[in-house]
């Protein structure tokens, strides 16, 4: 069995909103809070349903996002 997750450098992350709208399985959404920065950064919650497909780390434009497949 294999396993999937996204890691987010927030010290990277502006807040853009893009891999929210490019991740099919919906779960990348922004943090409430602002970061030390000011950014409202992306959060990833992982509920074992990414699939790896990594279209999140394709849109960002601050290549903030690594995605992880393990066996």
């Amino acid at each position: 069995m294999s396993y999937t997750h996204i890691t987010i450098d927030e010290a990277r992350c502006k807040g853009c909103g893009l891999c929210t709208i490019a991740c099919p399985q919906k779960l990348v959404t922004l943090s409430d809070t602002p970061n030390s920065h000011g950014f409202t950064v992306a959060l990833f919650s992982d509920s074992g349903k990414c699939t790896g497909c990594a279209l999140c780390a394709e849109m960002c434009p601050d290549v903030a996002i690594m995605v992880f497949k393990e066996k």
